[in-house]
């Protein structure tokens, strides 16, 4: 399994990637294996400004929904359109392509509190 070195994760096996003040979001390779075929995401939070841990949006595989959790606090400025017709694209590329958000982050610094590579390996070999 891989776990990018780059990226923060979540408990929850959401992952950021921080750019400046903007971050891309996704599920884990983890998650996604977890979830199975990925059939819908839906981010209905365009434009809206949410908490840490707030419910984004959720993302629909062949047997079961599953929310997805904002790792910061910020505001939702995009969604990864390839998403509406290509869902799959988070099985097969959950790092890349894959990505479901983009957002500001109302505080960068809160980024660096969230799990680095080896806590969620660790985490997710429990």
């Amino acid at each position: 399994m891989n776990f990018p070195s780059n990226l923060r994760y979540t408990k929850d096996h959401e992952w950021i990637l921080l750019e400046g003040n903007v971050a891309t979001i996704g599920i884990t390779e983890f998650a996604q294996r977890e979830l199975g075929d990925i059939v819908f995401v839906d981010i209905p939070t365009i434009g809206k400004t949410l908490n840490a841990e707030d419910v984004f949006g959720t993302v629909e595989a062949v047997k079961t929904v599953s929310d997805l959790f904002l790792p910061v606090a910020g505001t939702i400025n995009e969604f990864n359109g390839d998403l509406e017709s290509e869902p799959e694209l988070v099985n097969t590329d959950p790092y890349g392509d894959g990505w479901m958000v983009k957002m500001t982050v109302k505080n960068p610094a809160d980024v660096s509190k969230l799990l680095d590579a080896t806590a969620y390996k660790a985490l997710v070999a429990e």
